[in-house]
């Protein structure tokens, strides 16, 4: 079997995950070996869901040389009242997993094979929101992934929840956000602190890496770029109110999505 088939068998294999009650992303045919196996792998599955790139999830290049990128492949959801996610079981309970983040939102395209200075990008990002990562556990509890295996397969991501806009200019130095997240009678307060010192440094490596690869990023797309506070987890079916501090404040309640396997 060539090396196109076993990663298309794998492209397969990891999409279908997605969508499946109990999803074991593991595939012992065939495990990527390299961050090109893994990027050959998302480019496939991008075409295999049939839909336009949302955006994408990334951070700065790690210091032992890991690159942090993934398409956001699902429609996202735009401050809605409602969010649906694919929860995940903790014994009875039901919770969804989320990542509060800032998106940054291109006014333009940024075309393939084309490098661009920090102030370009800047001139082409048209707004800043609010944002929470929807994650998805897709690997068996039991199963230790390598970064490969995890970068092939989406690091986590299910989707996109892009809240209100926020001024860019105080998006832009957002090192440090106190980030309080509320529902019922419970309140989390987090002190936020943006894994890559301020939140838009992912998007300049994000767009010259891309594109240096030949992809062209599209007006509309929105980047995320790392938690303040990690994964937290959320009850379904009940009213959550998010608060950065210093940036603005949303509502919403996270339902099941019904159409798994």
């Amino acid at each position: 079997m060539s090396k196109f088939e076993q990663i298309y068998q794998l492209t397969q294999h990891l999409f279908a995950q997605r969508t499946i009650r109990d999803p074991a992303s593991e595939f012992e045919l065939f495990k990527p070996e390299s961050i090109d196996d893994a990027f050959a792998v998302q480019q496939q599955m991008i075409e295999l869901s049939g839909n336009a790139v949302t955006g994408w999830k990334c951070l700065v290049p790690l210091d032992n040389g890991q690159l942090i990128f993934a398409p956001i492949i699902a429609t996202a959801v735009n401050q809605q009242a409602c969010c649906p996610v694919i929860a995940s079981q903790k014994g009875d309970e039901a919770v969804g997993l989320i990542e509060p983040e800032i998106a940054f939102i291109l006014g333009q395209d940024f075309d393939a094979n084309q490098a661009y200075s920090n102030e370009q990008i800047d001139s082409g990002i048209r707004a800043t929101h609010m944002a929470l990562e929807l994650i998805q556990g897709r690997f068996s509890a039991d199963y230790s992934a390598s970064y490969f295996e995890k970068l092939a397969d989406g690091l986590s991501n299910q989707g996109l929840y892009l809240g209100p806009e926020i001024d860019k200019a105080l998006a832009y130095q957002a090192s440090k956000v106190n980030i309080t997240v509320s529902h019922q009678d419970e309140v989390r307060s987090f002190n936020g602190i943006h894994p890559c010192e301020l939140p838009q440094n992912p998007v300049y490596w994000l767009v010259n890496y891309l594109t240096s690869k030949g992809i062209s990023l599209k007006k509309g797309q929105a980047i995320i770029t790392g938690s303040y506070c990690g994964v937290i987890k959320v009850p379904m079916d009940t009213l959550v109110k998010f608060q950065y501090q210093g940036l603005g404040e949303m509502q919403l309640k996270f339902i099941m999505q019904h159409e798994l396997a």
